[in-house]
């Protein structure tokens, strides 16, 4: 019974072995790095830049909606560094996925993968349905009112929209159909649609500056009172939801901490750069680029957006729907509604695009892998994309956009995305002190050859200047975790850091649980508070020194994150905080998704995943090395191409 349950929990942490054989990616090499700049920048400047802002600012946060965006941008940034050191790392498709999987085994990765595919899915069908509403909006709601009148859909629960809106099912298959086509034709729309949503927000925030109002940063009750009145009595005077008490930050910082974890939401997508590692030129170089441009880019178009929409507006009058036009309208730009409309439909257009092209790259990697079924793996010989992957994400995409009302699901999309990017945070700092060859092109490529703590010749031939004399097994003691034995890493040094940063992982999870939960307390000083939050953060502390104690890999790499261990840990901070942010619905939901998910795994994954394919026969050396096992159909062999088979 022993011996069973140690295999199944074995068989749950395996780790992916990378092969090493040199042979070309079956994606087609076109993406240049300004077409991963513009493909980030287009995925994440979409509804958020639009819609999110109003919404957050009206509703939890008011003109400090520029400190959300900003604490949203530094958890993206920091998830984004991290992304950027593996993209370097491991330029294979698959993104958090298969990051997860080279370093903390099968079950996390199929953890992420999934949790992956729910964002994709759900910011797929979210932008969808902005798209139709905005172009609602631009006929006067003629659209919505014929299927409101004709088709609507009166649901209990609030599950499902008030109607099922043909036109973002539409539009999504449309662009399904563009991205089945070809990834280069996709890269082109997509550049300029990008060009032309960049221009529209740079007229918006130069508007909003020259138009824009100080006070609007300032007001006080007696400024909402009065607009109240003016109202002719058609408003209900709710000082406390509706202007709390005023000033740049009139729910407190609860409401900025709140609304940075809807704004959160904002920046997902600059992730779809990370699944293009095998269709990149040069994925070493242009990804790095690609995601820290990106975001960098995103974040000064929201701060922008965001400060001149509040300083043309008083927050409580912003409109949650269209803010955009309706702040124009105030100062008297009236007119300027018809640019904003052109440049949100370009927005959510490149928006559509970014949450739909990672997406079915992701499901391709997982069941490439045997953890998905493995028939969405094919490759189309002549358009060199997933073909299937791409047409039933596509499909379940239209439906969710047809017939739910998202607005309840857009928490759930957070989640799983601040989930993947806390693993990869983890990955990015157990991978750096893990032993290996310093000057093996990728050392996560060798990591399998050393799991055993022997000394194993690269490629067959051991050419002795490969390796340096520390030894890489040696006994534990206690002094190692203070004071290691060498300048570089070995199995044990890489086995304590590995084992740390599960016990830190922990620790402020139940550091963030305390935090959200009781934060009025915590600033009161209230002792049953404070002291479990001290003894938390001191335990968190000796993790870290027990980490930054051990010996870093030297492995050159063309980026690598700064300033390690604390960077990744703190990203996996703020990631935890900002999901402990969300209510209890939406964890209910997620539970309700990981149980499909679990479902799926436990009952085909795990007994048809590749690895434990590969790992039923053993060889000593080869696992690393070796092409993919023959049980591996996801992609076609060269005498099929050749023969001009079908893959």
């Amino acid at each position: 019974m022993v011996s069973k349950l140690s295999n199944f929990g074995k068989s749950l942490l395996r780790r992916r072995a990378l092969n090493d054989s040199g042979e070309e990616s079956q994606f087609a090499r076109c993406l240049s790095t300004l077409d991963l700049i513009a493909l980030g920048v287009g995925s994440t400047l979409g509804a958020g830049v639009y819609v999110l802002a109003g919404e957050v600012a009206r509703e939890k946060a008011g003109p400090a909606i520029v400190l959300c965006f900003l604490i949203a941008a530094l958890s993206s940034m920091l998830a984004g560094l991290c992304y950027a050191e593996f993209g370097a790392r491991v330029p294979k498709t698959g993104s958090a996925y298969l990051y997860s999987y080279v370093t903390v085994g099968e079950i996390w990765a199929f953890i992420t993968g999934w949790n992956l595919i729910l964002s994709y899915v759900i910011g797929t069908a979210s932008v969808a349905r902005a798209w139709s509403s905005t172009f609602d909006n631009l006929v006067e709601q003629k659209i919505s009112g014929f299927f409101k009148a004709s088709m609507a859909m009166k649901v209990p629960g609030g599950v499902l929209a008030e109607y099922p809106d043909l036109f973002a099912l539409i539009l999504i298959l449309l662009l399904t159909g563009l991205l089945a086509f070809g990834v280069s034709e996709s890269a082109l729309v997509n550049k300029i649609f990008t060009g032309i949503n960049l221009v529209v927000l740079g007229f918006v925030i130069i508007s909003g500056f020259v138009k824009g109002d100080t006070t609007n940063w300032n007001l006080t009750e007696e400024n909402y009172i009065h607009f109240i009145n003016e109202s002719n009595g058609s408003m209900t005077l709710k000082v406390k939801e509706e202007f709390g008490v005023g000033g740049f930050a009139p729910f407190g910082f609860s409401g900025v901490l709140s609304g940075a974890a809807t704004c959160f939401y904002a920046f997902v997508g600059f992730d779809c750069i990370a699944t293009t590692s095998e269709e990149a030129k040069n994925p070493m170089r242009s990804i790095p680029i690609g995601i820290v441009a990106s975001l960098l880019i995103c974040f000064f178009a929201y701060f922008g957006v965001s400060a001149a929409l509040t300083l043309m507006m008083p927050y409580y009058m912003l409109d949650t729907q269209s803010p955009l036009p309706e702040a124009f309208t105030h100062v008297g730009w009236a007119p300027a509604r018809y640019i904003v409309a052109v440049g949100s439909l370009c927005a959510l257009s490149t928006s559509l695009l970014g949450s739909m092209f990672p997406m079915p790259r992701v499901i391709y990697a997982m069941a490439e892998d045997g953890l998905l079924f493995r028939i969405l793996s094919r490759i189309n010989r002549r358009t060199k994309t997933p073909l299937l992957a791409t047409i039933a994400s596509g499909i379940v995409a239209a439906l969710m956009a047809f017939l739910f009302d998202l607005a309840a699901l857009v928490d759930l999309m957070s989640i799983g995305t601040l989930l993947a990017y806390s693993l990869v945070a983890i990955c990015v700092l157990i991978l750096r002190y893990q032993p290996g060859t310093l000057n093996s092109p990728s050392q996560t490529e060798k990591l399998v050859e050393l799991v055993e703590g022997e000394k194993v010749p690269v490629n067959g031939v051991d050419s002795g200047d490969e390796y340096d004399d520390t030894p890489l097994k040696e006994p534990f003691t206690i002094k190692l975790l203070f004071c290691p034995s060498g300048k570089n890493p070995t199995q044990t040094s890489g086995t304590i850091v590995y084992a740390t940063t599960a016990i830190i992982s922990v620790l402020i999870t139940l550091l963030c649980v305390v935090m959200a939960n009781c934060l009025t307390e915590l600033l009161a000083g209230k002792p049953h508070v404070l002291v479990p939050c001290v003894i938390l953060t001191l335990l968190c502390a000796v993790c870290v020194i027990i980490i930054w104690r051990q010996p870093e890999s030297k492995e050159a790499l063309t980026f690598k994150v700064p300033l390690l261990p604390w960077l990744p840990l703190f990203s996996v901070f703020v990631n935890i905080y900002l999901m402990m942010q969300l209510d209890w619905g939406t964890w209910c939901r997620f539970a309700v998704w990981m149980f499909i998910g679990f479902a799926i795994y436990f009952f085909y994954g795990i007994r048809n995943s590749s690895e434990a394919a590969n790992r039923s026969s053993p060889r000593k050396y080869e696992p690393a090395l070796q092409t993919k096992s023959p049980i591996y159909t996801g992609a076609p062999s060269d005498s099929d191409m050749e023969a001009g088979g079908s893959p």
